[in-house]
This record gives structure tokens, C-alpha cells and sequence, in this order.
């Protein structure tokens, strides 16, 4: 309705402007109740205009040759009728304006003839009505032109959509050849060298059973960590291509990682508490990887040492933490490494916290905590 409210203004306007001029015109006739139910239903007819253009103006044309038929107020009845011919053309109804003008026009004219007094000229009857003509003309042309217009700002609109749409696809297809160049170059560094260790752990573990002797803990837990990182290798290179797919770790293969560790050389003991449950995939590949983290440094710097890991499920989070009994900087923070550091960034970009600190009984220990009651 506040779309329309100009328009309804604009119809009490003229027909104010009506009365006033039928009021004060010297060849008038005098104004009735009928006449004033005309100048209202073009007001009503012009308020509703943009809705309905055809039916408005065929309703104002109407209303407006009748009241020139009995009062005669000049060519002000053409002022409303030309309103609704510039709308009805700005909304598509051309042949309606068209038409309207000329039906308009005639029974203007039609009627000026009629009564024209003996002693007036023709000539003032004929140019009246020419001058009416060209603003007719000027209104189906200015109506045309507008909806043109109208047409022409959508097209550049829409084009203005469509680019932008372009713009994204092009930016997502590049951000996917962005990550085949990373898995490419990932596979160039990584996984030869990573191959080339397996193969020789394989060998050197064949060649000592070969000989009759047990290969060393240390050579098997290479052995099994280049296989390992062989597996979680190719998961984060699949990942990399296919963004949705992918093998990815979580806290399902902290045993995995355990029995690895032992094999090192390293007791482990996990403990799980709770009642276990589907994790987010970022939450449980986090937990994972901070576990897995922790166990490394275990192994580097504790020396001889036992490891536990708990695992705690809560209704509105989850706790993963690594301590050991091995040597120990005096207590306080340890200064952060790139490993504290990773841990760190994956646990509070998830919008958790992490605890990592030598333990006042001695040992090191590792508390990573993950809110499960909404997104991250």
C-alpha cells in the first residue's frame, strides 16, 4: 500500500484541481453531486493504477469525458487521463493506452464541436485539441521509454548477478586447482621419502630374521610408523582432492596409535570413560591428532617413561589428555614448540582449551578439552 499512496495522492490532487477549475471557469456549468462522484471515482481509479493500469484507465476515461461532457472544465479533464495513459504504457499495455488516447480525444473533440457558440472560431477548437494530441503522444512515448528503461536496469541487474555467480564458480574452481597443486606437491616431497624408509625398515627387519635374529623394538616401530604415516598420507591427499571425502583419523584408532608406541618402546595405557559416541569429524580428528602429538613428545623427551591416555565422553564435551612419569622441566609452562603449537591451534579453532604442563609428581601432561553442545 505505500507503493500506491503517490499515487492515490496525485489523483486527490487533480481532482481538487478539477473542482477548483470548474469552479472558476467562465464557460462552466455549475458542479452536482454526480460530478463530484466522478472527480471520486478517478481518484479512487488513479490510486489503484499501478495494480491494474488497464482497468484504471479505461475507468478515468470514462469518468473524465463524462464530467467534460457536463461541466466542461477545460482541458484539465485531460490532466488524469494522461497520468493513467503514461502508467498503463510504462506497464506494458500499449495498444490499452493507445486506444484510450484516441477514444479520449475523439469524444473530446466531439463535444467541443457541439457546443461551440456560433461566433467562436474553429481554429481555437482545432489547436486545443492538436496541443492535446502531442501530450497524449508525449505520454505513450514517455511511458514506453520508461518501461525500456525498466527493462534495460533489470538486464544489467541480472548480468550483475550472473557475474558475481561467475565470479564465485571461477574463485571455487580455483581454490580446487589451488588443492590439486598442494596434494601434487605434498606427494612430490612426502611420499618417496616416506617409501624409501618403509622399504628400508622392511628389509633391514628381513634381513635380520633371515639371519635368525629378532629385529630390534626401534626398527619394527619404524617399520610400523612409515606405514602408518603412508596410510594417513594418501587419506589427507584424497581429502585434498575431494574435499567431502577422505579417510580421516579419530580417537576409534587411539589404540592404533598405542600399540605403535609401545613397540617404541614406550608403555601406554588407555583408559576410555564415558559412553562413546559419533563426534563431529573436526572434534574427533583433532582429539586424534592431539593425542598422537602428545605421544611424540613422550617418546623424544621423557626418556624412560610410561604414558596413559584418558579419554572422557561428557553430554557437553570431550576431554583427551596424555600424561607421563618421564623427566620433566621444573613446574610451569614449557616453552611452545611447533608440535604445542599445533595442538594449540586445533583445539582452540574448535573453541576449546588445552592444558600442557609438567605435573608437580613429575612426568609431562597434556589436557585437551572440545564443547559438544553446539557448532564450534
Amino acid at each position: 500500500m505505500r507503493r500506491d499512496l503517490p499515487y492515490a495522492l496525485s489523483g486527490l490532487a487533480l481532482g481538487l484541481l478539477l473542482l477548483g477549475n470548474a469552479v472558476l471557469a467562465p464557460d462552466a456549468a455549475p458542479v452536482h453531486a454526480i460530478d463530484v462522484a466522478l472527480v471520486v471515482v478517478m481518484a479512487a481509479a488513479l490510486a489503484v493504477c499501478r495494480r491494474y493500469p488497464a482497468p484504471a484507465l479505461i475507468v478515468v476515461s470514462a469518468a473524465m469525458l463524462a464530467l467534460h461532457v457536463r461541466v466542461h472544465p477545460g482541458a484539465s479533464a485531460a490532466f488524469p487521463v494522461l497520468g493513467a495513459v503514461y502508467v498503463a504504457a510504462w506497464r506494458g499495455h500499449r495498444t490499452t493506452a493507445a486506444l484510450a488516447s484516441l477514444v479520449f480525444l475523439a469524444g473530446f473533440l466531439a463535444h467541443d464541436i457541439s457546443v461551440a457558440p456560433a461566433g467562436r472560431p474553429g481554429q481555437q477548437i482545432v489547436e486545443r485539441t492538436s496541443l492535446l494530441l502531442g501530450w497524449f503522444v508525449a505520454a505513450n512515448v514517455a511511458g514506453l521509454v520508461g518501461r525500456q528503461r525498466r527493462a534495460y536496469l533489470e538486464q544489467v541487474e541480472q548480468r550483475a548477478v550472473e557475474a558475481e555467480r561467475t565470479r564465485e564458480e571461477v574463485a571455487l574452481r580455483r581454490a580446487g586447482e589451488e588443492r590439486l597443486r598442494i596434494a601434487r606437491d605434498l606427494h612430490d616431497s612426502l611420499t618417496h621419502n616416506i617409501s624409501v624408509i618403509k622399504v628400508q625398515a622392511g628389509i633391514a627387519v628381513h634381513l635380520a630374521r633371515k639371519h635368525g635374529e629378532e629385529p630390534a623394538a626401534a626398527l619394527l616401530a619404524i617399520q610400523e610408523a612409515s606405514g602408518a604415516a603412508m596410510r594417513e598420507l594418501r587419506g589427507t591427499l584424497g581429502a585434498l582432492r575431494s574435499p567431502s571425502d577422505g579417510d580421516r583419523v579419530g580417537l576409534s584408532r587411539v589404540g592404533e596409535l598405542a600399540e605403535r608406541t609401545r613397540a617404541a618402546g614406550v608403555p601406554v595405557q588407555v583408559t576410555v570413560t564415558g559412553q562413546p559416541r559419533e563426534l563431529p569429524g573436526e572434534v574427533d580428528q583433532a582429539g586424534y591428532r592431539v593425542v598422537q602429538e602428545a605421544l611424540t613428545n613422550v617418546a623424544r623427551h621423557a626418556g624412560p617413561a610410561t604414558a596413559q591416555i584418558h579419554v572422557e565422553y561428557a553430554p557437553a564435551q570431550l576431554t583427551v589428555s596424555v600424561t607421563d612419569d618421564g623427566r620433566a622441566a621444573p613446574v610451569g609452562s614449557p616453552t611452545p614448540g611447533v608440535g604445542l603449537r599445533g595442538m594449540r591451534e586445533r583445539v582452540t579453532g574448535l573453541g576449546g582449551t588445552l592444558d600442557a604442563a609438567a605435573r608437580d609428581d613429575g612426568g609431562f601432561g597434556v589436557r585437551a578439552t572440545f564443547p559438544l553442545d553446539g557448532p564450534a
